[in-house]
Formats: structure tokens, C-alpha cells, sequence
């Protein structure tokens, strides 16, 4: 077996992965890919708020958008 024979099998095995996601996709079809319930977060204000209400009751800077303030809510 040569030396980078695993190497290659990974290679054409991602390329095979990567390949296989490219597809064209009709006009009549895009309306079913705008739906929101095929978004990753189909609630994203609600998300938010909810991110919000947490990060600002935990008092520790683990929001996505961590700034500084304490527990209150005040940044």
C-alpha cells in the first residue's frame, strides 16, 4: 500500500460528501426552502429574547454577545 493511500480514501471521500450537496434547484421548488420552518432557528426573535431574559438573570458573560453588567439587566 502506498503512503498516502489513507490519505487519498479521505480526500475522494470528503470530495464525494461535498459533491453530493450541489444541486440546482427548480424555481417551483424554492418556495418550499423559504418556508420558516425549514430555517435552523424558525424563532429567531423569540430565540433572542429568550438569550436575552437568560443572559441577564445568569450574570455571567456566556451570551453570544457577552458585554459586561451584573445580574440586573443593566449593561
Amino acid at each position: 500500500m502506498p503512503k498516502n493511500y489513507y490519505l487519498v480514501t479521505y480526500l475522494m471521500f470528503a470530495l464525494c460528501i461535498a459533491l453530493a450537496g450541489c444541486v440546482n434547484v427548480a424555481p417551483w421548488e424554492r418556495g418550499n426552502l423559504a418556508k420558516p420552518q425549514m430555517e435552523v432557528d424558525p424563532h429567531p426573535l423569540q430565540s433572542e429574547i429568550q438569550s436575552h431574559n437568560y443572559s441577564s438573570r445568569e450574570a455571567a458573560p456566556s451570551h453570544k454577545s457577552s458585554t459586561g453588567g451584573g445580574g440586573c439587566g443593566c449593561y
